[in-house]
């Protein structure tokens, strides 16, 4: 899905330390929860990023969600993935449940927060705790319902900017009403 290439494309607002870093600390909490896979873990990173940004204006890390099939995917996981990997703080985990391919991340060591505000790591857990409940299947369908995912074209880049069109089923933010109910 992703690209194995490091930070090839990536967006001129990545800031690719951080997104490994939040990608390392959500790995970490989702390590012992077995549902979380691959899928689901892109969904987890997915719905933060373009949460945050409803929420606050700002983006979280910056990084790049692609439409594929099954729902979105950060454009540079697979390259983090292998620096974690490779610097010896997270290991990855690959089997086979009948047809369908598994992918595991297990944290290795305690995540470096240092760089990352504690309102940001309160907002990531509400994030984890929101999405992790879901499988694969769920979760892929819920993202499916999204405004950015819904109005990009299949391996096209998701606009962070359409999470204000979001309907109220997937909107974490609320609005007040502008022009007074007229």
């Amino acid at each position: 899905m992703a690209s194995n290439a490091p930070y090839s494309g990536s967006s001129e607002s990545l800031d690719i330390e951080k997104f490994k870093r939040v990608l390392h600390y959500v790995i970490h909490k989702t390590s012992s929860i077995d549902n979380v896979g691959k899928t689901v873990l892109y969904k987890i990173l997915y719905f933060t990023d373009f949460n945050y940004y409803e929420m606050f204006e700002e983006k979280l890390t910056g990084e790049t969600y692609l439409k594929y099939p099954f729902g979105p995917a950060p454009r540079d996981f697979d390259a983090v993935v292998k620096e974690l990997v490779e610097e010896g703080l997270i290991e990855e985990k690959t089997w086979f449940e009948g047809a369908y391919k598994k992918i595991k991340y297990l944290s290795t060591v305690e995540p470096n927060v240092l760089k990352i505000a504690k309102e940001e790591l309160n907002f990531i857990d509400e994030n984890i705790d929101k999405y992790s409940r879901f499988n694969a299947t769920q979760i892929s369908e819920h993202s499916h319902k999204d405004i950015p995912y819904i109005t990009a074209e299949d391996f096209e880049e998701l606009d962070y900017e359409l999470v204000f069109y979001r309907d109220s089923e997937l909107s974490v933010r609320t609005y007040d009403d502008i022009d007074g109910g007229c």
